[in-house]
């Protein structure tokens, strides 16, 4: 039997002989770690064994290079990961620190599931319960909370969540709004933000998730991301970057000259509306900026050279200078979620 897909995305991945970085794709399997040049490749560049493995995150060896993760193979071999933000390593963490553990145990990897063990009413459908909570007007609001000198952005507190289920009559009581709330959060329904919740999440508390004020949690399709705080006033941000950023990850971008498709870690802001696009294995300033007001964005079946070939869930993004893009998702989920996400931006955004 083959082993189980766990979480495959890309990732910057450092080259062994050489310091270089480069864009793979990365498939986490139950027993290692492959990762292809490209996700149509049907042979690995390489895989990483994980039995005797260890993950080390966050891994400061490379300075200004952020959201790194180490992998120490049971040989002695350090690989080096690059995430495209914050929440995108800290997933790759807990699901390979999962995968370790299950193997060293002998154990399957499984999605957590608390509905047996903590006796979750039978008549609580959870994904029901999600989308009320989702909901703009009666559902749980989305905050700005800081902490630490950091700023949680669409977020917000575990014990909101808690007296929000128990105002909602979703639960008679807190005792049974904290286990709700528990069965949400192993579920997948509620991610953890800031230090508390999520040592809570490694297990270092009793109940992964916290029915207190300090916790903070942010669901995972939400515009959630953490900022500095930063103490100089007299920092000018260009008018271009002052928007909030609703999206992030890495999509494939195809040139407009040469016609080559190439990984860009993108960020969708709002109010001004722009995506700006990076070279995701390293360098803080844009490689370029599409301006998304007025613009219109589509799905579409093949490239502009009328090849299709491996290009699926592709999109294009035409400006209202004229000006088109096409880029490539990973999935056909993701293509939706851009496509929305840049269509609001592109309606509200000046």
């Amino acid at each position: 039997m083959e082993p189980k897909k766990i979480r495959e995305g890309y990732l910057v991945k450092k080259g062994s002989m050489l310091n270089t970085w480069k864009p793979m794709w990365v498939v986490l399997l139950e027993d290692g770690i492959e990762f292809y040049k490209k996700k149509s490749d049907s042979s690995p560049k390489g895989m990483i064994p994980l039995k005797g493995s260890t993950l080390t995150s966050p891994c400061q060896d490379f300075g200004k290079r952020m959201f790194v993760l180490k992998i120490t193979t049971a040989k002695q071999q350090d690989h080096f990961f690059q995430a495209a933000f914050l929440e995108e390593r800290d997933a790759w963490v807990r699901d390979t620190k999962k995968a370790i553990k299950c193997i060293e145990g002998g154990q399957k990897f499984a999605r957590k599931s608390t509905r047996r063990s903590i006796h979750l009413p039978a008549t609580i459908d959870l994904g029901a319960l999600y989308l009320s909570m989702k909901d703009t007007e009666k559902g749980i609001k989305e905050l700005n909370l800081e902490k630490d000198k950091k700023v949680f952005n669409h977020c917000f507190t575990g014990s909101g969540v808690v007296d929000w289920l128990v105002s909602n009559k979703s639960v008679r009581n807190r005792q049974e709004g904290l286990v709700v709330a528990s069965s949400l959060f192993s579920e997948g329904y509620l991610q953890p933000a800031g230090d508390m919740s999520k040592s809570a999440a490694d297990g270092a508390s009793e109940n992964p998730f916290l029915d207190n004020p300090d916790a903070f949690y942010y669901f995972p399709d939400s515009g959630f991301f953490c900022e500095e705080n930063s103490s100089d006033d007299d920092v000018i941000i260009k008018e271009e970057f002052r928007g909030v950023i609703i999206k992030q990850g890495c999509l494939l971008k195809q040139g407009h000259r040469r016609k080559n498709w190439k990984v860009r870690k993108f960020i969708l802001r709002e109010d001004p509306a722009f995506l700006h696009y990076y070279d995701p294995a390293g360098g803080e300033d844009p490689l370029g900026a599409v301006h998304l007001r007025g613009c219109v964005v589509t799905s579409v079946e093949s490239s502009p050279d009328g090849k299709k070939g491996d290009e699926e869930n592709l999109f294009e993004i035409i400006t209202a200078d004229e000006v088109h893009y096409f880029l490539q998702a990973a999935t056909p989920k993701e293509r939706t979620e851009w496509i929305k996400a840049i269509q609001k931006v592109s309606r509200t955004g000046k």
